[in-house]
């Protein structure tokens, strides 16, 4: 298999001149990790990850230097790291000159790249263009199909069950740890979810997808009450995450 195989070809970008709250609330509302950042002539300049926000003045976590350390680190390896833990552009804060790849790259080789480099995205190419990105979630995505196939479950609930996954995944209310199973268009839930209205809009959610014929709930409500920072816009945010089903729930 190659590149192109498993690349997700719907891929966002943001201009390198984009305030960087853009850039959050981009990612934030989109479940992404990897932002690619183009230039008005839609060449790639930068990448935007979740890596570049870990030192941030806003959260306390920037470099704290002393006169010697900075001195024997160099003036302009400290201004860099001023910039980046500071700055209000995404050019500012992004990864300049990123790896990439083509769209006929090996898996073999994309794979060898993502382990040596610790990698998480990879833009691909197709001359000076970005045509889709690989995840190290794509190569997840692709190893469940030959698994899925192998299991007993039908194509329908393979699509079913996808179906359902991007429903979630469109919801600001996604269950932690969720674990979809779908058998002849049963739906059956795993995982927390914080907050009884958040539990119903779950099923709720489910029940609309297309195909669904029946929801078994088995998710687990971790709090009736919002937590106080919630209400002033605070707490964490938590991306749509599937755990290992047991052997009598197999994932599909």
């Amino acid at each position: 298999m190659r590149a192109h195989h498993i690349m997700s070809r719907r891929v966002l970008t943001i201009r390198p001149e984009a305030p960087v709250a853009d850039a959050v609330r981009l990612m934030l509302e989109h479940h992404i990790s990897g932002l690619p950042v183009v230039d008005s002539a839609g060449n790639l300049v930068g990448i935007l990850c979740e890596s570049d926000f870990l030192r941030r003045s806003e959260i306390g976590t920037e470099h704290e230097r002393n006169r010697l350390l900075s001195m024997l680190l160099g003036t302009e390896r400290v201004a860099g790291e001023f910039v980046k833990e500071h700055g209000r552009t995404v050019e500012q804060v992004m990864t300049r000159q990123p790896v990439t790849i083509k769209e006929q790259t090996p898996l073999g080789a994309v794979a060898d790249m993502m382990e040596r480099r610790h990698l998480n995205h990879i833009p691909v190419m197709r001359d000076d263009r970005i045509v889709g990105m690989i995840t190290r979630s794509d190569f997840l995505s692709a190893v469940a199909g030959p698994l899925t196939s192998a299991s007993g479950y039908s194509e329908g609930d393979n699509h079913l069950r996808r179906s359902v996954l991007a429903a979630l995944t469109r919801t600001p209310w996604q269950p932690i740890g969720l674990n979809v199973s779908v058998k002849d268009g049963a739906v059956t839930l795993r995982g927390v979810v914080k907050g009884e209205n958040a539990h119903r809009a779950v099923v709720v959610t489910c029940e609309n997808v297309p195909g669904v014929r029946r929801v078994d709930d088995r998710l687990c409500v971790h709090s009736t009450h919002p937590d106080p920072e919630d209400d002033y816009g605070g707490g964490d945010f938590v991306s749509l995450q599937t755990e290992p089903s047991t052997l009598d729930d197999e994932p599909l």
